[in-house]
């Protein structure tokens, strides 16, 4: 549900078209007009089911030391009941919520208030205003990027807490992390709801909503496209990056912590985790201006899918590893430290090098050289709502010549390392890449499905290209 995002390695330029069929460039883009059957009982059960696992895996192990089987058995064999179970569970209290809002307002006041002024001494990082991609409606937006800004601002005032004005303790994240639970699906929620409300009475763009008459669809899905209040404050750019993201190493580092305060020290297991998972939020960051040409904003809509999944799905089950580690300490023998460091390593160069591929072409129009060849590339063209047609360059050289989304295949090695750092004892963990691997081999077909829709017969020809999608040889 988000922070794991594809762009088509693809160069664009536009004129105007006499073609302006707006029925027809409907369905060229952008996500279902009609909701068939599959579709809906998938929304259906995630809607139901969604909010319960993130309960379940976080309960197993506040109740069960991360034992997702023994909950079901004590419930079959009668020693408990799901009474029993619930009135465990710490409810929502004051602090929890006042540290919520704080945390929110505090993300909010960074990205509103705070006009980005890393880029002008990181030598490399582009931030500031920064235009988005062209929208169906033919709409280009512009964002202020300063994520990385307020990522370095935030984790500078947490180890300064830590180690020297002591406001809080550094474990304030675990301690408080089933009351915070609630908080943030009170949140998700709420933004999901408030999103679909304004799509009907004040769209940001009425061109760019999709109306299904689904209403578990639309709310699901979302309407519109790129929902806004006032000039800046983009929900999509917001709730995908701040505050669940620029969270994900503060709650590592909380992990780390309760670790150091329960047995005195802090395994390798977690410091690998912790820096694994760092290196991937730094480069969401850093590269937070490419993201703006990612499948999220460029194609996704704004519903409870974005929203809520931002808001609880993601800070909650993309951690588990580092919630695991805190119960069940793993000090991992040399070689294998070296090892699990090796794979996450060499699937963040995947991942990275992938990208940067796509982007060195996009930025010079294909006028560039991928492992030492002028790149390779099926050009294709595709029609907006309002009527222009788009060029597209699509490369078929690099990593992208080897599969269509190889870059998820580094994505994936760096999951599986994360994994692996817990050891074998327990499922919970691993719970990560069985997740990761259905969600990007799904995104996989739902991209080509948007993109054959989009590009008709020249993605065809690109498919025949580049046969493969993640794994060359295999899949």
């Amino acid at each position: 549900m988000a922070a794991h995002q594809e762009k088509k390695p693809s160069e664009e330029r536009k004129h105007k078209s006499t073609q302006n069929d707006t029925q027809t460039s409907q369905v060229q883009w952008g996500r279902a007009w009609e909701v068939d059957w599959f579709s809906l009982a998938s929304i259906l059960f995630l809607l139901m089911f969604a909010p319960l696992i993130v309960y379940y895996f976080i309960m197993s192990c506040d109740q069960y030391q991360c034992s997702l089987i023994d909950p079901l058995i004590d419930l079959l064999t009668g020693n408990k009941h799901l009474s029993d179970i619930w009135n465990k569970t710490p409810t929502l209290t004051y602090r929890a919520a006042s540290i919520y809002t704080l945390w929110v307002a505090f993300q909010m006041f960074l990205y509103l208030f705070i006009p980005d002024f890393c880029h002008k001494f990181i030598p490399g990082y582009v931030g500031g205003v920064q235009e988005g991609a062209v929208t169906p409606a033919g709409v280009v937006n512009k964002y202020e990027i300063n994520g990385l800004q307020a990522w370095i601002i935030t984790h500078v005032l947490w180890f300064a807490n830590a180690y020297y004005f002591h406001w809080f303790s550094p474990t304030i994240i675990f301690d408080n992390w089933i009351p915070l639970l609630w908080c943030a699906n009170v949140l998700g929620y709420a933004v999901s709801t408030f999103a679909m409300i304004k799509s009907y009475f004040f769209p940001t763009n009425a061109e760019d909503c999709k109306f299904t008459g689904n209403f578990f669809y639309d709310y699901m899905m979302g309407i519109e496209f790129n929902p806004r209040i006032g000039k800046w404050f983009d929900f999509k750019l917001f709730f995908n990056g701040r505050p669940g993201i620029v969270a994900w190493t503060l709650i590592n580092l909380s992990y780390a912590a309760k670790q150091q305060e329960l047995y005195g020290q802090v395994t390798n297991s977690m410091i690998l985790v912790n820096v694994l998972q760092g290196i991937y939020v730094l480069d969401f960051f850093w590269n937070e201006a490419w993201y703006l040409k990612t499948i999220d904003i460029c194609h996704d809509h704004f519903g409870w899918y974005l929203g809520w999944g931002d808001c609880v799905w993601l800070p909650y089950l993309y951690t588990l590893q580092g919630l695991y580690l805190v119960y069940h300490p793993v000090q991992l023998c040399t070689a294998n430290a070296i090892g699990i460091l090796m794979l996450g390593l060499i699937g963040y160069y995947v991942f990275r090098m992938t990208n940067h591929q796509k982007d060195l072409f996009r930025r010079t129009n294909g006028n560039c050289k991928i492992w030492g060849k002028k790149p390779e590339y099926i050009e294709c063209s595709y029609m907006s709502v309002d009527g222009t047609k788009y060029y597209s360059k699509l490369m078929t050289s690099g990593f992208w010549g080897w599969a269509r989304h190889f870059n998820y295949t580094g994505d994936l090695m760096g999951s599986l390392a994360y994994c692996l750092t817990c050891g074998f004892e327990h499922i919970l963990p691993y719970f990560y890449i069985v997740y990761m691997t259905i969600l990007l081999t799904h995104r996989c077909i739902r991209d080509e499905h948007r993109c054959f829709s989009k590009y008709g017969k020249d993605w065809k020809r690109y498919t025949a290209a580049v046969p493969y999608r993640l794994i060359p040889g295999i899949f």
